[in-house]
């Protein structure tokens, strides 16, 4: 079926259901960031295959959201259709609650699957409509109706993370959350995203591609906790290692019948935007809900020394890859068949001659040229999916999953002759790139308060980019991991000693070139002084040459000009010992001082 022809069929069904708009966002029961197949409800209405967006269908229209990573994949991949692009974050363009808010009338009705809908946004959506008699329809996935090849579930096998790598046991991470518990009055947290659950169990799997997480629920309360999964997921020793943790284990499905059991007057923690509106609604009356972000969120945030020690060496193995692969790029780019899609695969093979490499952390975006204004570009095998010229920028942000860790960074590469435009924004990018990395900021400082930093060499000429700065990292886990993030978006988190983010600045010109450089630091203490207090810093993670043919050293400060210098002297010195003697000697060339 063509997208026109599925959105007529969907409108066919509404009409049979009584609805008159339906909602369809990127989400599964888990409110994951990434979706197994089974779960692309709206990659299958509308054809946009980004990782975020939501699509809204009425009787006469269909509209597709999403944010500024996305805006020129979205209209390639919707041309043709009737769906219409709304560009989120766009002064004067409403988002879909406003829509449906300004567009229905008494007597209508909105649909959604309430098995994959957040609580958050049931809330949000009534607290909008609360004006109007509008009718709230969350019992059909009207979607699956109508997909008839629909992927199956995923049933990949869980396994568990070993002690060496997590650095502590599940007992210990469950006594941890029952301290917050306390803290906040809960006699039960009841846990519904994925990354979460595999934190605190000490669980990894293979359900989502690049996300190492098992389809499950978890339940904890002061004296046991439950896990409910496929057990056919499980094998004998993750099922004696869960049970030794004091874990009870049950099928995933039960996981409401165990909640609807719990005794009235008890307080039950939740994080809104992370349990379904199916799993909220079996939470019994009389239980007080205490709202929150998810108690496991803020302690997975601050990795433990063993998990910083773990990703350092996850972190020299990436880099040991991605310098082999730069180097067999400048030696093959012109001489053999090279495209976006095959080198991203000659990529994936250096990682995979790494010990401990288990899959890529997301799919690589290797953007030729003007395919890098789009900030998540996918080269697909006959779409687009340019060959390599030994002319132009190479953008590759790619990462890994490690046992020791998650691994994420992005380089731009000269294939060879650039433009003065091209060597201007790249040292503008590295500029800001700098400016932050290097920087020393008060405690107590969120990711909001340090954001301008990197972009301030870029609005000094004009320049921005529409979208945050940095993310949080997992550990073993999703390569976005909140609560912290470094954006122009305020969030009152404190970077606080141990929390793992990127520093990603970039310039997107449609038409013309993407460029981004991507390193992963973790946060740690600085200084104290009598007058200022208590200083933070940056620790580099990522070790990887920054393309020396695209700086304009003019441009450069001589701090920026010592920063770089000495960055590359650790780049040398930490990944030279993995490399050929042909290797290390391109690797000195790369890594050479500039003035």
């Amino acid at each position: 079926m063509k997208v026109n022809d599925k959105i007529s069929s969907l409108r066919k069904l509404m009409k049979e259901r009584g609805i008159t708009a339906y909602i369809i966002p990127t989400y599964d029961p888990h409110q994951s960031e990434y979706l197994s197949d089974h779960y692309k409800t709206r990659v299958w209405i509308s054809g946009f295959t980004g990782s975020a967006g939501t699509v809204v269908v009425t009787e006469d229209e269909a509209i597709l959201w999403t944010d500024g990573r996305y805006w020129i994949q979205a209209e390639n991949e919707i041309a043709g259709s009737e769906i219409k692009l709304y560009k989120s974050g766009i002064p004067g363009v409403p988002d879909y609650f406003e829509y449906l808010r300004d567009n229905l009338k008494d007597g209508d009705s909105v649909g959604f699957d309430g098995r994959i809908f957040p609580q958050s946004d049931v809330k949000k959506l009534e607290d909008y409509l609360k004006n109007k008699d509008i009718k709230l329809i969350e019992e059909y996935d009207l979607i699956g109706e109508l997909w008839k090849d629909r992927p199956e579930k995923p049933k990949s096998k869980a396994f568990v993370l070993d002690v060496k790598y997590a650095g502590k046991t599940a007992r210990e991470k469950i006594e941890e959350v029952r301290e917050e518990m306390d803290k906040k009055a809960a006699d039960y947290f009841l846990l519904g995203s994925l990354d979460d659950i595999a934190w605190v169990y000490n669980i990894r799997g293979r359900d989502v591609a690049n996300n190492p997480v098992v389809i499950s629920y978890g339940l904890i309360s002061k004296d046991n906790a439950w896990l409910f999964i496929d057990q056919d997921k499980l094998d004998d020793e993750t099922r004696a290692y869960l049970r030794e943790n004091g874990v009870e284990i049950d099928d995933y499905e039960k996981v409401a019948d165990y909640v609807r059991k719990i005794e009235k007057g008890k307080n039950i923690f939740i994080d809104p935007s992370r349990i379904n509106r199916w799993l909220y609604n079996s939470i019994p009356e009389g239980c007080k809900i205490i709202e929150g972000t998810n108690i496991t969120t803020n302690l997975k945030a601050v990795k433990n020394p063993v998990e910083i020690e773990n990703q350092r060496k996850a972190y020299i193995k990436d880099g040991v890859a991605l310098v082999k692969f730069m180097y067999w790029l400048d030696q093959n780019v012109g001489r053999i068949n090279i495209t976006e899609v095959s080198a991203a695969e000659k990529l994936e093979e250096f990682r995979r001659q790494q010990e401990g490499f288990i899959e890529p952390s997301f799919d690589t975006i290797a953007a030729y040229k003007e395919n890098a204004a789009m900030m998540h570009y996918k080269a697909e095998e006959g779409k687009s999916n340019y060959e390599l010229k030994k002319e132009g920028l190479f953008l590759v942000d790619s990462g890994g999953q490690y046992f020791e860790g998650t691994t994420d960074i992005t380089r731009t590469i000269v294939l060879g002759s650039i433009t003065e435009e091209e060597k201007r924004d790249f040292t503008l990018t590295l500029k800001g790139h700098i400016n932050l990395i290097s920087a020393r900021f008060l405690y107590g400082t969120t990711g909001s308060n340090v954001d301008v930093l990197s972009r301030y060499p870029l609005w000094q000429e004009g320049l921005d980019y529409k979208c945050g700065t940095g993310h949080g990292v997992g550990f073993l886990l999703n390569v976005h991991e909140g609560p912290h993030r470094i954006s122009t978006i305020p969030n009152d988190v404190v970077l606080e000693k141990g929390m793992v983010v990127t520093i990603e600045p970039g310039v997107y010109k449609e038409g013309k070139h993407g460029i981004r450089i991507e390193n992963v630091v973790v946060v740690d203490d600085d200084i104290e002084t009598e007058y200022g207090g208590k200083f933070m810093k940056f620790d580099i993670l990522s070790f990887v040459p920054i393309d020396l043919e695209a700086v304009d050293v003019n441009l450069l400060t001589k701090k920026e000009i010592n920063w770089l210098n000495n960055y590359h002297r650790e780049v040398y010195n930490r990944i030279s010992p993995y490399l050929s003697e042909e290797e290390r000697k391109w690797l000195k060339e790369k890594t050479r001082e500039i003035c």
